[in-house]
């Protein structure tokens, strides 16, 4: 283990390098894994033209992706439990690369299907339930809401630099068919190159002998023993709350788009702010507040619910006209980093209540089930209220549905911050 301490304080605590080496390789993981799979963010287009697909298509593979990913979470989470994440994340990692460059051969729709299947095998089955049981194990209590903080901002860091390095590569390579080729490869090689450079490099947390023969003979028990646990579904239900006004922010870009008409060039310099600054301030800004602020994410949580109220009104009360564009961007960019906020810490109460570390990874598997659920609905539920309300009427309803939820999150945060501090008296005593 590599440290550090200064001559002039003998007392300080030694800074753990390699803690923050395996730290950086797991944001880095957790930035990269899920390109292939969304890599329509960046390359909607020419997927239609070098694959030959509709919209509809498209949509169909997102949702096989979708459908797939949710129903395996808790199956994540138990691997999570049963196997080394030192294995299961590079194993994911190599294998979605893989998948990337057989993708880059534009394989036809019903081989495209099994692809994007199989990427979220790799991605919400084999990583994303062990990687968030890495971090915990990374930190001590008090240092939770920091660590799931600089996860969200580090990804939004290599998310934003992963993908203006593909399509600075889709762009030299012509911005054609060649060009969309090299930019599915860069994604494979980089997945490939996260993982073996995390398996060289993670280390499971030492847990004893005992707990890995417990691991072994625990079996589906670890399922049941996690889902008795009635604090999981408070942080289940909190993070469903935070994702499901996070689906919301989709829609800030037509409100601005066409209620405000905001033009093209700012609307695509809003994108990048919106989706990724926003991503890498939220995240670390939240885990700030926790931790040295509020003492808890819980208590938090329920606060940044409550501070989207006042902003959700100041939306109401604008003027519907080009002359508030500037205004309306300042206040959907204020709703928007309190949100990241929030989902930058979401994850941080696991500790605060008592979520027995050797079921983390099946905890953190039945959570990402109810928690990313609204990901199957909500943007049908949003979509369908602008298609019957058009105009700014729609999206002031969408906005009082996301107030709406937002004091309904706040309850819900204020019910898991009362069980956190019984917990936390708990283990005082």
């Amino acid at each position: 283990m590599t440290t550090l301490t200064t001559s002039s304080d003998k007392t300080a605590k030694p800074v753990d390098w390699s803690k923050w080496i395996r730290f950086a390789l797991l944001v880095m993981a957790g930035g990269t894994i899920y390109k292939l799979a969304n890599i329509k963010d960046a390359f909607y287009v020419p997927m239609q033209e070098s694959m030959g697909l509709s919209h509809t298509e498209i949509g169909t593979l997102l949702s096989v992706n979708s459908i797939v990913a949710t129903a395996l979470f808790v199956v994540g989470g138990f691997l999570a439990d049963r196997f080394s994440t030192r294995i299961l994340i590079p194993l994911g990692l190599v294998g979605s690369g893989a998948l990337g460059l057989f993708l880059s051969t534009f394989p036809g729709f019903n081989v495209l299907l099994l692809v994007f299947a199989l990427l979220a095998v790799c991605s919400d089955c084999l990583v994303w339930p062990a990687l968030l049981k890495s971090i915990r194990q990374l930190g001590g209590s008090k240092e939770q809401g920091r660590l799931f903080g600089l996860l969200e901002g580090g990804r939004g860091v290599v998310d934003t630099a992963v993908a203006f390095s593909a399509l600075g590569i889709f762009v030299l390579l012509g911005s054609g068919t060649g060009g969309f080729r090299g930019a599915i490869a860069f994604y494979a090689i980089i997945d490939i190159a996260v993982g073996v450079l995390l398996f060289i490099f993670l280390r499971t947390a030492p847990a004893g002998a005992a707990v890995e023969e417990k691991k072994k003979k625990a079996g589906l028990a670890e399922i049941w023993q996690a889902a008795k646990l009635p604090q999981l579904w408070l942080v289940s239900f909190t993070v469903f709350m935070v994702y499901v006004v996070y689906c919301g922010l989709t829609y800030f870009i037509p409100y601005l788009t066409y209620v405000y008409g905001l033009p093209v060039a700012l609307v695509g310099a809003y994108g990048i702010i919106n989706q990724y600054g926003l991503k890498i301030l939220g995240g670390p800004i939240g885990g700030v507040l926790v931790d040295k602020v509020f003492k808890g994410a819980s208590r938090y949580i329920r606060l940044a619910f409550l501070l989207l109220l006042p902003v959700v009104a100041g939306l109401l009360l604008l003027p519907a006209n080009p002359g508030s564009q500037v205004p309306a961007m300042i206040v959907t960019l204020l709703f928007s980093l309190i949100v990241f906020t929030m989902r930058g810490v979401f994850w941080a109460p696991m500790d605060e209540v008592g979520i027995p570390e050797g079921i983390s990874g099946t905890a953190f598997g039945i959570a990402c089930l109810v928690g990313y659920a609204p990901g199957m609905f909500a943007f049908m539920v949003y979509g369908a209220i602008l298609d019957a309300n058009p105009g700014a009427a729609g999206y002031h309803i969408v906005f009082l549905v996301l107030a709406g939820l937002a004091l309904l999150g706040s309850l819900v945060a204020t019910a898991l911050t009362k069980v956190a501090r019984k917990a936390k008296a708990a283990a005082a005593a």
